[in-house]
C-alpha cells in the first residue's frame, strides 16, 4: 500500500499544486471495490451520507471511476470532488486512486448585492 502520489502523466484534469491523490493497491478484485465504492448501503460506512453534497454519483464509468461531491459540515461549507478510480493491478488485485479536487463553482458562491455598477437606462 503506498500513500500520496504524484499524479499519474494520463490524468490531465488534476492540479498537483491543489488536488490530493491517494493510491492503494488492495488484495480484493476490481468487482469487489467497485461495490463497495458505489453500494450506498456498503459505502456508508465509510463514506457517510451526511459527508456528501449529494447521496447520487455525480458521475460514473462502471467498474472504473465514480465522483461523488462532498461538502463541509461547517461553515463555509466549501464542496469538493472525490473521484475513485479503480483498475486492475499485476498482482490480481485492484489499484484503487482516491483523488479529492476543490470545487471552484464561483457561479454558485452568492454575489454582493451592492455590486458597485451603475447600471444606466435611458429616459422614457
Amino acid at each position: 500500500m503506498s500513500d500520496a502520489v504524484k499524479p499519474d502523466p494520463s490524468d490531465a484534469d488534476l492540479v498537483p499544486e491543489t488536488d490530493l491523490v491517494l493510491e492503494y493497491d488492495l488484495d480484493a478484485p476490481p468487482a469487489k471495490v467497485w461495490r463497495a465504492v458505489t453500494i450506498p448501503a456498503l459505502r456508508e460506512r465509510w463514506l457517510p451520507d451526511r459527508d456528501l453534497a449529494g447521496a447520487e454519483p455525480e458521475s460514473s464509468i462502471a467498474g472504473e471511476e465514480v465522483r461523488y461531491r462532498l461538502r463541509d459540515s461547517e461553515p463555509p461549507f466549501r464542496e469538493s470532488h472525490v473521484i475513485f478510480r479503480i483498475e486492475p493491478n499485476e498482482d490480481g488485485g485492484t489499484r484503487f486512486r482516491i483523488i479529492q479536487q476543490a470545487c471552484h463553482d464561483r457561479a454558485k458562491l452568492p454575489q454582493a448585492a451592492n455590486s458597485n455598477c451603475c447600471l444606466m437606462r435611458a429616459a422614457a
